[in-house]
């Protein structure tokens, strides 16, 4: 909990500044257009990256395979695409991160190992 705390004075304060920077060397109108056009660009990543995921879950659930590895590109996509979303640039960089499947490769074994912890420890239940 203390790291969300955190977090949500961290990346603010680094987006405020970040804008505040690019609005000095750019100007003011090149800023809210770059901003305006990652979230339009990032919502259709999403879309299509979610859209893509989506089916392979579907069939891993009718083929009767485990979902783990759709299932976490799912959620990476979800929250990736809720990232593009949000007007900043610190946000945008990691929400591109998390739609394509390069970063995702790397980022899977920090997942599932904290995913592993978390039931170990009885935070989460597996039904």
């Amino acid at each position: 909990m203390k790291w969300l705390v955190t977090f949500f004075i961290i990346v603010p304060t680094a987006e405020l500044a970040l804008l505040t920077v690019s609005g000095k060397t750019l100007g003011i109108v090149p800023t809210i257009l770059i901003i305006i056009a990652t979230g339009i660009g990032g919502a259709y990543l999403a879309k299509k990256q979610g859209l893509r995921a989506w089916r392979d879950l579907q069939h891993r659930m009718t083929t009767r395979e485990t979902p783990g590895k759709a299932l976490i590109d799912s959620v990476c996509i979800l929250f990736g695409g809720l990232l593009l979303l949000m007007p900043g640039f610190l946000t945008d960089l990691i929400g591109l991160l998390l739609l394509f499947s390069g970063p995702r490769k790397i980022l899977y074994p920090f997942i599932v190992k904290w995913l592993y912890n978390k039931m170990k420890n009885g935070q989460i239940r597996v039904m």
